[in-house]
Order: C-alpha cells, then structure tokens, then sequence
C-alpha cells in the first residue's frame, strides 16, 4: 500500500500546499487500484500530477468542512463535461449523512439546482458511512470511526496487503482513536492546534495529543503529522509530539511519497 500526500495544509489551503487531500494506492487484479481520501481545495490540480481523474476508484469524505471536500465540485464539472472524455464513469462517494444533499447546494449555480439534493447523483454515487461498519473498496478495507469534532466527523481505518493506514481527519482526544490506531503501519493524524496558544478543546488534536493517542493505542509504527496551517510553524508541532513519542515524527508534505 502506498501513501501520497496531494494536499495537508490545515483548514485552508496554504502557499505550499492544497488542502487535504490523500491518495492511497495498491495492486490488486492485475492493476493500481486508486482511494482518494477527502478533497479540499487546491487538491483536484494536484491531483492529476499523480493519476488521471479517471482513474479514481472511490472518494473517501472524512466530514462535510470545506477544507475537505469543496473540490468534489470541481470534479463533477469534469466528470460531466470534459469535451473529449466525458461523461467519464460514476465515482463512488462515501461520506457522513447528508453529503449527498450538501455537495448538490455547494454546487447549485442557480436556486433550483441548489434545491436539488439529487443534484450531482449522476456523477457520483453517494453512499453513507456508519461508525464500525467496515466496506471494501477494491483490494481496501476501511473501517469508520466517529470522532471528535463539531460535525460528524470520521477517522478511517484503511487495510490492504497486511498493512494499517490510520487517519484521523479532523478530531481531538476521543476513546476512538484507540482502536482507530492500534497496531498501524502509519498513523496520519491531524495535528492543527499547539499546546499553550490554543485552549479551545473538541476540535482539533495537538502534535503532543496525537501522539498520546498513539501511544496509548499501542503497536503503532509511524506517526506522521498533518491539517497544519500555514500560520503554525510545523516544526513546533513536530517538537512537541516529539516529547512524547519516542521515533522520529513525520511531517506530511505534499506530494511525498510513502511506503508502507
């Protein structure tokens, strides 16, 4: 399974990086199976300096912020409109209740289509994610966890090839990020706040509360911070996952790569 990070800035998207977005990859049938996990602003350019947009087997929303899904509207325009490819084939797209209804309104260019709830449903063939109840996508398992923000919101779980992708997406300190993290291979974790500077709770994790959890989850072997803002200076987040973490952490950068 491999990782690549097309966009991780926090909250929006930043000088050097699309908002969040993650493309996870692994051979299965004879081909390169393509998951998308969320798709925020900047993301879909980035996007294509890594596949084809018609190449995306499922798109994976962790919540329903901007910062995570906006650009699903600029992939409809291309999968209903490109003049030489298009209609290009409908897109799986998993997500918390109501993304169905709420990408149609983003979408709206007039009231009516805005009113329509079913509004982008050719295109994409939304599907309803439930916490603890795992679905296959291709060689992927993935398994959601509700967690800790002021919408409904998930972590995901993604397994292939005996190997565990933990992402968190948008959270702060839950019991679910335990069996969220457990025994990964990599744990992606949002890390949006610093210690000290910002006291607001239930929104985003810390790089030291990220870390706690993964700690406390046990048997996992990378941490990787990410959703930092242009505004935070990540090496301080790094440092301060670093007085509890015994590895080395990671930062997320756009378009790296990662084995896992």
């Amino acid at each position: 399974m491999k990782l690549t990070v097309i966009g991780c800035s926090g909250s929006f998207a930043g000088p050097d990086s699309p908002a969040s977005c993650y493309l996870v990859q692994a051979e299965w049938e004879g081909r390169t199976w393509n998951l998308v996990l969320d798709l925020g602003p900047g993301a879909l350019g980035a996007l294509q300096r890594h596949i084809e947009l018609d190449a995306i087997d499922a798109i994976v929303v962790s919540h329903l912020h901007p910062d995570h899904c906006l650009d699903l509207c600029g992939l409809f325009v291309v999968t209903k409109y490109h003049p030489t490819r298009g209609p290009l084939p409908r897109v799986p797209v998993y997500g918390p209740q109501d993304t169905a209804a709420r990408m149609s309104r983003a979408n709206g260019v007039t009231l009516s289509e805005a009113a329509d709830p079913h509004g982008m449903d050719s295109e994409f063939d939304f599907r309803t994610v439930v916490s603890g109840q795992s679905f296959t996508v291709g060689p992927f398992t993935l398994t959601p966890s509700l967690v800790n923000h002021p919408v409904e919101a998930f972590g995901f779980r993604v397994e292939a090839d005996g190997k565990v992708l933990a992402y968190t997406g948008d959270t702060d300190s839950t019991p679910a990020l335990g069996p969220l993290m457990t025994g990964a291979d990599l744990v992606l974790a949002d890390a949006a706040f610093c210690e000290v500077r910002d006291t607001v709770r239930d929104i985003h994790l810390t790089g030291r509360r990220a870390a706690q959890a993964a700690v406390a989850a046990g048997g996992v072997r990378r941490l990787m911070l990410t959703h930092i803002p242009s505004w935070n200076d990540a090496e301080v987040c790094r440092a301060q996952a670093a007085e509890v973490w015994a590895g080395v952490v990671e930062l997320a950068e756009p378009d790296g790569a990662y084995e896992l």
